[in-house]
């Protein structure tokens, strides 16, 4: 049996340490060599096996379709339309002192491919009021290969974010971006909770590595770092382990993925969401048992840069106690 090369070709030594010493060797190790395993395939592993975004001949197709419908250039200006949604939701469980904490949560913005976007979310941001940013994965815009244009697209819009930033990995993100975003001020949670305090009073912010793709996400462990009873909120990239979730006690899901479609029917109804769930978590808020859940339609795209009957959005969830 061949032996695994440590450390994978195009990556120094002084990386993977770095890394090992952030994640473990274990999480390192298994996340990087599936994502080897992932290049090697294009085709890819997750819950869904087939992967659009992969089959590169397709993009020309659906393009030269959009064009010869009309739809394309209309489809172009939708995809930098960002709109500013208010998700108000109340809990019982929220301490008083966070009643009316602001989380302004970004998502799937595919940095490097989607520059109208990013320069109109840029032009949006000061806009905005909010006590803390998360960020639900999909920094990049390949699944695969290089992301120094992901991480650099991603420098230009945290310079207008306001701390605290935190984030999550996407299925196109890869491992090796991590000390480059905590460079910039981005915690990043890798199956790690962070906890916010308000004078006597706190919640906790767990966040999960990539469940779609690589597989590599433990909500048990993240969830043992919460005390019992204690107000919780879980970053996710994809809203698929909704169930988990649910029964490990998070109050409040945030994730994204799905784009809400990107290309959808009249009536904002998508035609494939790349997604394992029951279409009403596609986006938007929803609620699974004691959960509340709420899965944005993403700020770029992804295929084609386009987007029909479903825009893209940055997101401002207001907490309040009930």
């Amino acid at each position: 049996m061949k032996k695994q090369v440590w450390p994978p070709p195009g990556l120094t030594q002084d990386l993977v340490e770095k890394l090992e010493k952030r994640l473990g060797r274990l999480h390192v190790r298994q996340r990087l060599g599936i994502e080897r395993d992932y290049e090697a395939h294009v085709f890819g592993h997750g819950i869904n096996f087939f992967h659009i975004e992969n089959w590169y001949s397709i993009h020309s197709v659906i393009r030269n379709i959009l064009k010869l419908t009309g739809l394309y250039w209309r489809g172009c200006r939708n995809a930098a339309s960002i709109e500013i949604r208010h998700h108000h939701v109340k809990f019982p469980e929220l301490p008083r002192s966070f009643d009316g904490f602001t989380i302004l949560h970004l998502s799937d913005m595919h940095v490097d491919i989607s520059r109208d976007a990013m320069q109109r979310l840029i032009e949006l941001l000061p806009t905005v009021r909010y006590d803390a940013c998360v960020l639900t994965g999909d920094f990049r815009g390949n699944t695969f290969g290089p992301f120094d244009a992901a991480l650099d697209g991603l420098a230009r819009v945290r310079t207008h974010l306001k701390d605290p930033v935190y984030a999550v990995l996407g299925n196109h993100d890869t491992v090796c971006m991590v000390p480059g975003m905590e460079e910039m001020r981005i915690r990043m949670l890798m199956n790690e909770v962070e906890t916010i305090i308000r004078g006597s009073q706190r919640i906790h912010l767990a966040g999960i590595d990539d469940a779609h793709y690589y597989r590599v996400d433990n909500i048990e462990k993240a969830a043992s770092q919460v005390p019992h009873d204690e107000f919780s909120i879980l970053l996710s990239h994809t809203p698929e382990i909704y169930r988990q979730a649910a029964h490990a006690d998070f109050n409040l899901l945030l994730s994204g993925h799905t784009h809400g479609g990107q290309i959808c029917l009249p009536g904002s109804i998508p035609i494939t969401l790349d997604s394992v769930l029951p279409r009403r978590m596609g986006s938007g808020s929803w609620r699974y048992h004691d959960m509340v859940g709420y899965t944005s339609a993403g700020a770029g795209t992804v295929v084609v840069p386009v987007r029909l009957n479903c825009l893209p959005e940055m997101t401002l969830h207001h907490l309040q106690c009930a």
